[in-house]
């Protein structure tokens, strides 16, 4: 991995910014504690849909919290409903709130399925070069007996919250990436920043669902390849990148689902994750209208590669 910073940043021709290659490193700041690859006790009331705030037994985001996270014990969680159904996890809208107070806050929560019920089928590819210290969970992963299915939907939350958590770092600081801020994670539950209309409870829209005119088209295209350049500054491939998990919200896109994050220099299909990354989305921003030479999927590919330092 090469050391990098991003507060210089200058214009290149077509539009995109490039990041100062000469700065300090910018990504192992600190390691984020590993969560348990568990379930976590159900406190919740039937009832009302209620359960009390998980935040004391769980793994939580990077510091400081955020000011509308609601991080005290007498909090309330209150279940809202569905707001995606995935091959790999169900996203639930929840509100998290101190009874007899105005503090209150939406989250998304993110629940990787069981090991009967996951309809993820690809691990293979994408645990590659991530290791557990144990023996016994390294044969039960690689067997797929009933433990290691329930130890790889563990691995895909801890995975996906260890990527927000440096990604969040880096964005927050230089403002050069967007991911929702991972609030907590217990066992294979990821609760996350919700991004959308808090008054409706309507989720920011999907880069997919949206028709942006040229300038946006232009100015979201040159957002995506800077978060890329992060990725692969940092080591990393999205693995599962399309316009379906890039929100965009306020303007801004936002990357999400990344419990396939790869690791491009450790995964020996890193650098083919990468390119069929960039593939994708470059091929919905040309048929939206994007100069094809400016989405350039080759030539972006290799400039993620050299970032990476594989080139």
């Amino acid at each position: 991995m090469r050391d990098h910073d991003f507060p210089a940043q200058e214009r290149r021709a077509g539009g995109r910014r490039r990041f100062d290659d000469d700065e300090p490193q910018f990504l192992k700041r600190g390691r984020h504690p590993e969560p348990a690859a568990i379930d976590p006790v159900d406190h919740s009331d039937p009832e009302t849909d209620q359960r009390w705030s998980s935040w004391d037994d769980a793994v939580h985001g990077p510091q400081p919290h955020p000011d509308w996270l609601v991080t005290e014990l007498a909090a309330k969680d209150t279940e809202l409903g569905v707001l995606k159904t995935g091959k790999e996890a169900d996203v639930h809208l929840v509100r998290r709130a101190v009874p007899g107070t105005d503090r209150a806050c939406l989250l998304a929560a993110k629940r990787y399925r069981d090991a009967e019920h996951r309809l993820f089928h690809r691990d293979a590819g994408y645990l590659e070069g991530r290791r557990v210290r144990r023996s016994r969970e390294n044969r039960a992963m690689a067997g797929r007996t009933a433990f290691g299915r329930q130890l790889i939907a563990g691995q895909w939350a801890a995975a996906e919250f260890a990527a927000l958590a440096r990604l969040w770092e880096i964005g927050a600081e230089y403002g050069t990436i967007a991911v929702p801020y991972p609030v907590q994670v217990r066992g294979t539950e990821l609760m996350l920043e919700f991004l959308g209309d808090p008054e409706e409870g309507q989720a920011a829209p999907r880069l997919a669902q949206l028709r942006p005119d040229r300038a946006a088209l232009h100015d979201l295209w040159g957002q995506l390849v800077d978060a890329l350049v992060v990725l692969a500054r940092a080591g990393y491939a999205h693995g599962d990148l399309s316009p379906y998990n890039l929100l965009v919200h306020r303007d801004r896109l936002v990357m999400i689902d990344l419990p396939q994050v790869v690791d491009v220099v450790g995964n020996p299909q890193g650098p083919e994750f990468l390119a069929r990354d960039v593939r994708v989305v470059s091929t919905w921003f040309v048929a939206r209208g994007l100069p094809a030479d400016l989405a350039d999927p080759t030539a972006l590919t290799g400039e993620l590669l050299r970032e990476a330092g594989l080139r």
